[in-house]
């Protein structure tokens, strides 16, 4: 039986989504069904062989969306919405078993996770397999009696794995059979997802994981049942209310009862502070680490050197702790000596280091402080430990579910306790070293250019990093020349003196619309003296660096002017496109506001960007497009590597995303596409689905509708029709909402069904399964 506030909170919300729309009738579905059956049946499927067989069973999902693999996957249309019933997108096509290639139209097998071209017979002996074991686990599930027992179950999943060796281990098995048997199987075609939600119902018997995807079956059939619903509605409901399968963690501290003892003596705050921490302030910012086995070998030799008696299990627990436990995630902090829980949280941010005391942080929401015994003992001394065992994670939900707030532990109030931000001076005096330096890659052509011209422009579509190349070059070219070593080896004193103060050597401006003469070189402000307003002239941002770099004319000074076109160039640049070419430069003139002479040091370099989604390049003014050189920056979907989010290779995807862009967008195309940087975060790609997710809702998808403005049909072809309803001219914006990130993620590899089984994205795939491989792996010291 359900727990009274489940059930209720079920019905309620099955209610609400009817009223939403959300929910499909018992007429929709009998139609949905019918038509896989007709086209799908395993009678049909009998008749079949040669390459009508294998093109209906395996074939190119682009080129053949009439393919069983196809319908399963990416088909979502009024004839089938194959997301409605749960999903199998992600990866690559070799979950298949067998597929044909997008690019060649070879027959391609995975050999491991690496595909291997196979022969048109070879391929053919393969479907047919796949078709004999379909047809067995049809007369298993034909021959199973409505309303089962879990032996019943039990029983089915072995035959199963018996007879249907190949396939009873794949998703898309699963979901073949659940749509043929919608009433004695779920629609939950990965095991975590079955055993996530059986939890969060607080269902007691739940079969161990790895004992396969029918198993557990019977379960949601009961419950399906006892609240008088179809499956359909019951998973829908589920995915509604819970969202997509999180982890649960104990985090243990060093002294007995008190998790947070020892990190400061006076504690001040509560549980409303929300955030728990971990010791180990030696190792200093671990935010660069991440989830792959060559970052925690380097944590590992990290804690060796710093904490020479830390074990094996408390490095694999900070290595946890860093970047392991994700937004989401359930915390609980528990009693070292025992099973006693503390509290639970859960996750609402990534990890955090605020020096000096307790510095490695999760920021929290403190769901239950109720102190409770775990029913079965995991092992818990190793800083933070993933929770397995099922009882106990049913009883964390329980006690969730029930929330109880006891008298609240104390946590230390460690921010109150920071000293102020300590200030730093600007570089005044010193000899600086000049050794001859040459940059490389795109560095160092925007150092010749410098050198050549004394200005570049850096223009190209939104994203392409151009802010970013002209940050790192002005102040990789200052730091060579001044310190004589890179940027990123200087101290914080000296790299604020190169970059972040009024007085560095590299300067930062950006222009508008409303930015004028008066901001860049001079003019009149108003400013309030001895009680009266009145107008001084004051220097713009370029006339004082212009004054500094004459007076230190040993260093070279920058000056970023980023979305250079948004201004009115020529009004703002004035007497400046004559003293800005090269073989002007030291040649004075008179400002006619001021009457001073004025000219532009050699040691000044300027360096713009330009967004060409703005303004093109063509409609700069020819004077000024003399006097700059130019450097074109596009979409480099190669600096995305190999990452992989909820089956979506990001790479390959950009790059697709972009060519949709060229064939729908109109002429001016080229300058629309969508940049790799968006999905760069600290000059790394995205690791984490949330943040591309909001990415795509807040910055892609504003973007592409300016792109086609009021053309749903043109963004529909880029989009797809999963995230665009070009009838209703609306964008799915249900689909960003918490717990569907699945179905998010299905819907954005719609458009491209063949990018599964594209050479790149395999290999992708490879690559990241090798780097994660180990990652989560408790070593057998973790309570030494």
């Amino acid at each position: 039986m359900l727990h009274p506030k489940l059930k209720q909170a079920l019905k309620d919300t099955q209610r609400r989504l009817f009223d939403e729309g959300k929910l499909l009738t018992v007429d929709q579905l009998k139609g949905y069904y019918a038509a896989f059956r007709t086209r799908f049946n395993i009678e049909r499927l009998r008749s079949m062989d040669g390459e009508t067989l294998l093109n209906t069973m395996h074939g190119r999902s682009q080129s053949n969306p009439n393919a069983l693999t196809y319908w399963l996957e990416f088909k979502n249309d009024d004839e089938f919405p194959t997301r409605r019933f749960g999903g199998i997108a992600g990866g690559s096509a070799l979950k298949f078993g067998v597929y044909q290639n997008a690019t060649t139209g070879e027959w391609m097998v995975g050999q491991g996770t690496r595909p291997v071209e196979i022969v048109f017979d070879q391929a053919l002996e393969i479907a047919r397999s796949h078709r004999d074991q379909l047809l067995r686990g049809v007369a298993l599930l034909e021959a199973l009696p409505n309303a089962a027992s879990d032996e019943a179950y039990a029983a089915l999943q072995t035959a199963l794995n018996e007879q249907m060796t190949t396939i009873a281990l794949t998703a898309w098995g699963h979901k073949y059979l659940s749509l043929l048997f919608p009433d004695k199987l779920d629609e939950y075609h990965i095991e975590a997802y079955q055993r996530f939600h059986l939890v969060k119902v607080l269902h007691p018997n739940i079969p161990a994981a790895g004992s396969g995807r029918y198993i557990a079956a019977g379960h949601f059939v009961r419950i399906a049942q006892e609240l008088d619903m179809p499956m359909n509605h019951l998973t829908t409901i589920l995915n509604e209310m819970q969202g997509n399968p999180y982890h649960y963690w104990s985090v243990t501290g060093p002294d007995s009862r008190d998790p947070f003892a020892s990190l400061v003596t006076e504690r001040q705050s509560q549980i409303q502070d929300g955030f728990v921490a971990i010791r180990w302030e030696k190792l200093g910012d671990l935010s660069h680490l991440t989830h792959y086995k060559p970052a925690k070998d380097s944590l590992r030799q990290q804690m060796s050197e710093l904490y020479p008696k830390s074990t094996s299990g408390e490095q694999q627990g900070v290595f946890n702790f860093v970047t392991g436990i994700l937004h989401g995630d359930r915390l609980l902090v528990i009693e070292p000596s025992g099973r006693t829980v503390l509290g639970i949280c859960e996750v609402i941010g990534r990890y955090q280091f605020v020096p000096p005391v307790g510095p490695h942080r999760l920021p929290v929401k403190w769901l239950s402080t109720e102190e409770w015994q775990l029913p079965h003992e995991e092992r818990f001394a190793a800083v933070a430990r993933e929770i397995r065992i099922y009882a106990n994670q049913v009883e964390i939900e329980r006690h969730i579910l029930e929330g109880h707030f006891s008298q609240p532990f104390l946590l230390p109030d460690v921010l109150s306790s920071l000293p102020p931000a300590r200030l730093v001076s600007p570089i005044v005096t010193h000899e600086p070293t000049k050794p001859a330096f040459r940059l490389t890659g795109l560095p160092g052509r925007i150092q010749s250019i410098l050198e050549r011209k004394g200005q570049v422009i850096l223009y190209g579509p939104p994203g392409t990093g151009k802010t970013y190349w002209a940050e790192l070059s002005a102040c990789e070219l200052s730091a060579r020349q001044v310190f004589g070593k890179p940027f990123s080896d200087l101290t914080p004193d000296q790299q604020q003196g190169i970059f972040g103060t009024a007085d560095s050597t590299v300067q930062l401006c950006s222009f508008h619309p409303a930015y004028g003469y008066e901001d860049f070189l001079e003019g009149y402000r108003p400013q309030l003296l001895s009680g009266q307003m009145t107008f001084v002239r004051q220097n713009g941002i370029f006339k004082q660096l212009c004054k500094r770099a004459r007076e230190d004319a040993n260093n070279n000074y920058y000056l970023i002017i980023d979305e250079i076109n948004r201004g009115d160039i020529p009004r703002i640049f004035g007497e400046l496109l004559t003293l800005l070419e090269k073989d002007k430069r030291g040649k004075s003139i008179m400002l006619p506001l001021s009457g001073e002479p004025f000219a532009v040091p050699a040691n000044v370099f300027v360096i713009g960007t330009m967004n060409t989604a703005d303004r093109s390049i063509a409609l700069l003014d020819t004077a000024l497009r003399r006097r700059f050189g130019f450097v074109e920056l596009l979409p480099d979907p190669s600096q995305l590597g190999s990452v992989i989010l909820k089956g979506i290779p990001l790479r390959a995807w950009l790059k697709q995303l972009n060519d949709r862009i060229l064939d729908h967008v109109g002429r001016d195309a080229r300058n629309l596409q969508i940049g790799h940087a968006y999905f760069l975060e600290g000059g790394q790609p995205l690791k984490d689905f949330a943040k591309f997710a909001r990415i795509l809702r807040e910055d892609i998808i504003p973007l592409l509708e300016e792109y086609c403005y009021e053309d749903y049909e043109a963004l529909e072809k880029i989009l797809g029709s999963s995230l665009v309803d070009k009838h209703r001219q609306i964008i799915r914006q249900d689909l960003f909402e918490a717990g569907r990130e699945e179905e998010l993620a299905e819907a954005v590899l719609q458009p491209t069904p063949d990018l599964t089984t594209d050479e790149a994205v395999i290999a992708a795939e490879v690559e990241a399964e090798a780097a994660l491989a180990d990652v989560d792996v408790d070593d057998a010291e973790d309570n030494a």
